[in-house]
C-alpha cells in the first residue's frame, strides 16, 4: 500500500462530477461518517478546495477532525493540523469564516435598512379586513374552534393568524 505521512491509505473517498459547493455530496458524507466511527486517524487531501468550496464549510469539518482527534493535511497547501503551523492556519481560517459571516451579516443588515427607506415592507402580508371581519364574526357568535375557523375559510389565512383574532376577540385584555 502507499504510504504517506507514515500511515497507509485505507480508503480513498471521491465524488465524482459533484459540485465541491454542495456539502451534500455522497462520499464527503461517508468519510465524516467513518470519521465519526474513528476508522482512521488522518484525512490527506489533495487541497483544500477540493475538499470543501465555503470556509464555513471547511471550519466545521476541520473542527470536527479535531475533536475526533483526527490528524488533517492538504497537500498542496502544505497544512497539517498536527504541526503549530498547521494549528495556527486552523486558527486563522476559523477568524476568517467568522469575519466572513460577520460582513455578510452586515450587508444583509444595510440592504434591509436600505430597502426600508425605499418603502420596501418586510414579513407576511396583512391579513384583509374582510377576512378579520370574517373572523371576529365566528369567534364572537359562535363556539367553533380556532381550527374549525381556520378550515371554514378555506386556508385563506394561516391557522396562526386565526388563534390571534379569535384571542383577542374571545378573551379581551
Amino acid at each position: 500500500m502507499f504510504q504517506n505521512y507514515g500511515n497507509p491509505i485505507i480508503t480513498e473517498y471521491t465524488d465524482v462530477a459533484v459540485s465541491g459547493r454542495k456539502e451534500g455530496r455522497p462520499q464527503l458524507h461517508a468519510l465524516m461518517q467513518a470519521a465519526r466511527m474513528r476508522a482512521f486517524e488522518c484525512v490527506l487531501v489533495w487541497k483544500f478546495d477540493r475538499f470543501a468550496r465555503s470556509v464555513a464549510h471547511l471550519l466545521q469539518a476541520l473542527e470536527e477532525f479535531n475533536h475526533l482527534g483526527i490528524r488533517f493535511i492538504s497537500l498542496q497547501d502544505q497544512i497539517d493540523t498536527q504541526s503549530p503551523m498547521g494549528k495556527a492556519m486552523f486558527t486563522i481560517i476559523g477568524a476568517m469564516a467568522e469575519l466572513e459571516s460577520a460582513l455578510i451579516a452586515e450587508r444583509v443588515k444595510a440592504g434591509m435598512a436600505a430597502a426600508k427607506v425605499r418603502g420596501k415592507r418586510f414579513g407576511r402580508p396583512p391579513t384583509p379586513a374582510h377576512i378579520v371581519t370574517h373572523v371576529e364574526a365566528l369567534a364572537s357568535t359562535t363556539a367553533m374552534s380556532i381550527r374549525q375557523i381556520h378550515q371554514a375559510l378555506g386556508g385563506r389565512v394561516s391557522r396562526s393568524i386565526v388563534g390571534e383574532i379569535v384571542k383577542r376577540v374571545r378573551h379581551p385584555s
